[in-house]
């Protein structure tokens, strides 16, 4: 069966078909053609993958975030075969609460940095939701040639009872360590943490600012519905989500962020978000609204400065320049739920198609997810930001 569904994944077949024409009909015109994307890898996941990282050699991770605790693990390493194992092994994908900084709750994501260590974020969440486990939200950093976890930062100081961590960066050049943490909130409320790596200093900025809070009155498409949430007997309505994808510029002194339920794109300085003498105040004052990006879930950045945008509404690719113009580069099908970026040094953009509107919570309780989940790639003519 494994293969089969790779099989179908690679032919788009498991994606959702498009309308036929109508005969005699043409095509509407476009001046631009999105570009095409290729299929790097079927990951046949246990859970549903949000996060993605790949090391300089070409070993590839997911981050599955346990969303109701009945998901086997939450860190994975993809094998050839497309199979996820745990990673680093099975017993650090147990989550203890009595060894909450030796194992894994809620892995949202992970990065490598120019060293090739594997940082990874723990929410701390071991079934999605209520307040963190006590030292379980926590940045790791994983040696992958041993593969075994070498340090832990706890994020105790920067979360909150509703706290939901989910996207990280980490940013390490001219002898200092530092991370930077965005917060989407169980409620909406987000927030963004700077952390220090070195020191263990972790400061919560922008808690609650519009910038960071997820907007009210929007409806998010995918696969030409609308994801809609059910909780009980409660009316289906929109889900909330506040700070979700940031993403570093090349000289690291601003970060690009933008909540889950948004279509608006944010920076603020890095200097001000971890400088614990600067006042709150002073950093919010600080933000910039960078302008309309759509609906997007993962961000990153290349050497050039330009922000790339996971546009879930269109399963498409898209990428803001620096002058504020949005383009779309590639657009596919199978691209469902399109969330969490990567470039290699070789400059191929990698993307994975998570399928998070097909959870149960968004279709009354069904599960429609169809393993194996796609990660693609396309060439890009820029260097990653590391």
């Amino acid at each position: 069966m494994r293969l089969d569904r790779r099989r179908l994944i690679g032919t788009g077949l498991l994606a959702l078909a498009a309308p036929a024409a109508r005969a005699g009909t043409p095509p509407p015109p476009t001046s631009r053609p999105a570009g095409i994307l290729d299929l790097a890898i079927a990951a046949d996941a246990p859970s549903t993958p949000t996060g993605l990282a790949i090391a300089r050699g070409g070993r590839i991770f997911v981050m599955m975030p346990r969303f109701t605790g009945a998901e086997p693990i939450t860190l994975g390493e993809v094998l050839p075969d497309g199979s996820v194992k745990p990673y680093p092994d099975a017993a650090a994908n147990r989550p203890d609460p009595q060894a909450p900084q030796a194992t894994l709750f809620h892995v949202p994501n992970g990065v490598f940095d120019r060293d090739d260590t594997l940082w990874v974020l723990d929410a701390g969440l071991p079934t999605g939701k209520g307040r963190p486990v006590p030292g379980g939200a926590k940045i790791l950093a994983i040696d992958i040639g041993r593969n075994s976890i070498r340090r832990t930062i706890p994020l105790d100081a920067g979360v909150v009872p509703d706290s939901s961590l989910n996207d990280l960066r980490v940013d390490v050049r001219d002898g200092r360590a530092l991370a930077y943490v965005t917060d989407q909130g169980q409620a909406g409320a987000g927030a963004i943490l700077a952390v220090d790596l070195d020191s263990g200093r972790v400061v919560r900025r922008l808690a609650d600012h519009p910038s960071t809070r997820s907007e009210e009155g929007l409806v998010k498409f995918v696969e030409r519905r609308p994801v809609m949430e059910r909780k009980g007997d409660a009316p289906e309505k929109s889900p909330k989500g506040g700070a979700n994808g940031i993403a570093i510029s090349p000289d690291g002194r601003r970060l690009y962020y933008a909540p889950l339920m948004s279509r608006r794109l944010y920076a603020v300085e890095t200097a001000a978000l971890r400088d614990p003498n600067v006042s709150d105040a002073a950093v919010a004052a600080a933000v910039k609204d960078l302008g309309e990006k759509g609906m997007t879930g993962g961000l990153t950045t290349d050497s050039e400065d330009r922000v790339y945008l996971s546009l879930q509404e269109h399963n498409a690719v898209g990428r803001r320049l620096p002058d504020g113009t949005v383009e779309v580069l590639a657009a596919d099908d199978r691209l469902i739920w399109a969330d969490t970026f990567w470039i290699t040094p070789d400059r191929w953009l990698y993307i994975s198609a998570a399928q998070v509107n097909r959870r149960p919570e968004f279709n009354r309780g069904r599960d429609l997810q169809q393993p194996p989940y796609a990660i693609l790639r396309m060439r890009i003519d820029a260097d990653p930001v590391l």
